[in-house]
């Protein structure tokens, strides 16, 4: 099973979109959709230069490529936890969750207890119980986890525009500076509205993102004509 092309643009709109390093909300260096230093991946959020791109719209099609490349290991811990059939709705919001909270932390949590009992009231409840970063509750968190919980439950997914955030030379996370339509993401995934989602690309070899050639360079293009008109 995969994660639906609904499913991808929901954990995006979760992560936001930030074509800059930027410290979160426990002091973790991120960059792009999610991308923490603490994955262990290329490029290393920490060892990136500091403060917006001067073409930070030629980013983020690497962001989009590196969050494909990096979905793989998370569908297959929830491959691996869930040992009953889930419809798709279901697989989407344990993906989502996964992505956030990490393979080992998911394989313990009581939603997975839950869930293999056969109790899914239970396991969309205990979505709730992941909303603390650094031992405290995070409205960004508590939020999303209510989000899950409801796409787990009814297959509600979430809707609206997509953020794409500045960061600053310090780290610092700020405001949106364009904001995406569902399709849009789409498009930037490699997808259409409906149907399975698209193969991840391979993962490239360790490097620091450089200037977009290929199919980059054309989805480069594509942002920066969308971004110029918001």
């Amino acid at each position: 099973m995969q994660t639906s092309h609904r499913g991808l643009v929901a954990i995006v709109r979760h992560e936001g979109i930030v074509p800059a390093p930027y410290r979160d909300a426990v002091g973790v260096w991120t960059w792009g959709i999610g991308h923490a230093e603490t994955s262990g991946l290329a490029p290393d959020p920490r060892l990136m230069p500091r403060g917006m791109p001067s073409d930070w719209r030629a980013v983020l099609p690497e962001a989009f490529r590196i969050f494909r490349a990096r979905l793989g290991p998370y569908e297959a811990a929830v491959r691996q936890a869930a040992k009953v059939l889930l419809e798709q709705h279901q697989w989407d919001a344990l993906v989502s969750l996964c992505f956030n909270i990490g393979p080992a932390a998911l394989a313990r949590s009581s939603v997975i207890r839950h869930l293999n009992a056969g109790n899914r009231q239970a396991a969309a409840d205990a979505f709730r119980a992941w909303n603390r970063a650094g031992g405290r509750v995070l409205e960004g968190l508590r939020r999303r986890r209510e989000e899950e919980r409801v796409l787990f439950l009814t297959g509600s997914y979430p809707s609206g525009q997509v953020s794409v955030y500045g960061a600053d030379s310090e780290g610092r996370l700020g405001g949106a500076v364009a904001r995406l339509t569902e399709a849009e993401v789409l498009a930037a995934l490699g997808g259409t509205a409906g149907g399975a989602a698209p193969a991840a690309p391979p993962a490239s070899p360790p490097q620091q993102p450089g200037p977009p050639s290929g199919w980059l360079a054309r989805l480069a293009a594509f942002f920066s004509n969308l971004i110029r008109r918001v």
